[in-house]
């Protein structure tokens, strides 16, 4: 039996950066897959039909062979395990382990620039108003914590390109898309890292309008 091919679902507007993830890792690895976009705002993700592939109810959620899940890392994860070739992580084990860090970490903290700083300054130009003290400090752990790790003037994280790679540029750009102040390391990594073709493709997706 021919194996089904793989659906990605998305957020209508391409605005999540968790999809996006997602998107850049089966582009990547030369997966076709069906780009399903799914429209938040109407509780789409909540529906009966969808509740039952994604647990969560969020997106993304990948459906691959009747298997269905959920949580971009967990997904990056499962595809690099089923498909290691070209990997998205690194080889060895203990740098491997450290991108899965960064990945944990800019999804569970940081929230002050995540609230402050949505993706639609990334994806819409949308421009916040001044940081608060709150996002003024995360900012302050970002830039920290992004330097040492690219301590030594690497081109990427772990020393050759990995998924950790978007999701750290992605935070970036939150705060350099909108003119925030960014040290030009800092801004020189994320516009390298926004450059790949693949998260090119998820650029040029059509946004409806807000």
């Amino acid at each position: 039996m021919t194996a089904s091919r793989p659906r990605l679902y998305v957020d209508a507007q391409f605005t999540s950066p968790y999809a996006l993830s997602v998107f850049v890792a089966l582009r990547e690895k030369g997966i076709d897959f069906d780009l399903l976009p799914l429209d938040l705002d109407a509780a789409q993700h909540r529906e009966p039909a969808y509740a039952r592939l994604s647990q969560t109810q969020r997106v993304p959620t990948l459906v691959h062979d009747g298997f269905a899940l959920s949580e971009s890392s967990a997904i990056t994860e499962y595809l690099e395990e089923l498909f290691p070739e070209p990997a998205i992580y690194p080889l060895d084990r203990q740098q491997r382990a450290k991108a899965r860090q960064v990945q944990a970490w800019l999804r569970s903290d940081l929230l002050p620039i995540r609230q402050e700083r949505s993706t639609l300054v990334v994806f819409y130009g949308c421009k916040g108003e001044p940081l608060s003290p709150p996002a003024e400090a995360a900012v302050a752990k970002l830039i920290d914590t992004a330097q040492a790790l690219l301590a030594d003037g690497r081109d990427c994280l772990f020393g050759q390109w990995s998924i950790a790679d978007v999701d750290l540029a992605l935070m970036l750009n939150r705060l350099i898309l909108n003119g925030d102040p960014m040290p030009a390391r800092l801004v020189d990594y994320a516009r390298r890292q926004w450059q790949r073709p693949a998260v090119q493709e998820w650029l040029r997706l059509p946004r409806p309008a807000l």
